[in-house]
């Protein structure tokens, strides 16, 4: 009997979750990417975060906030604690991050979340950019597209408006495009 009791444990720990590390850029240009090591306890935060959310506007409200914390627990293991929002702010301090390193990460976590079941509504795009005259690419950021029967709704996740740690700006993808979004 005591041997039955010892194989079902060492069957449930087969199905623990571990922790999970996420590459994370910074130096502008994903010049340096750093591995960020996030625990099962903070994953759990992160979940019963997303998991709130009753339909696809109150998971885009909730991610907004899950995405600065992530960051925010990033910056405790990294320079990153260092980065403000926009480019300006961030003078020549180590842990900066550019748009290029802000989408490339924020697509990394939302990959994430996604792999864990966390994303109902949401599902994870490529990065996208808007262009100046709309030839040049100037700007680039993660996107995440509705999950609905009816036409595709594009949303951007925008974590580079803000300083380390506070919640991502997410935005339809048609008005960012236009350059919707805080001034930084």
């Amino acid at each position: 009997m005591r041997h039955w009791w010892a194989a079902l444990l060492l069957a449930l720990a087969g199905f623990a979750v571990a922790d999970e590390s996420v590459r994370i850029c910074h130096g502008y240009g994903c010049l340096v990417q750093t591995r960020i090591r996030y625990t099962e306890g903070q994953l759990g935060q992160i979940r019963r975060m997303l998991f709130s959310a009753v339909d696809a506007a109150s998971e885009r409200n909730v991610l907004a906030g899950v995405i600065g914390r992530l960051y925010g627990w990033a910056g405790e293991q990294s320079d990153i604690h260092n980065d403000r929002g926009g480019n300006y702010a961030d003078d020549n301090v180590s842990g900066k991050m550019d748009c290029i390193d802000h989408s490339t990460s924020t697509t990394r976590l939302l990959r994430l979340l996604t792999a864990r079941g966390y994303l109902r509504w949401h599902r994870v795009l490529e990065p996208e950019a808007r262009n100046f005259a709309g030839l040049i690419p100037v700007h680039w950021s993660a996107v995440i597209e509705e999950k609905s029967d009816g036409e595709p709704a594009l949303f951007v996740v925008d974590s580079w408006f803000v300083d380390n740690g506070q919640p991502a700006v997410i935005l339809p993808l048609a008005e960012w495009k236009k350059g919707a979004g805080p001034d930084v």
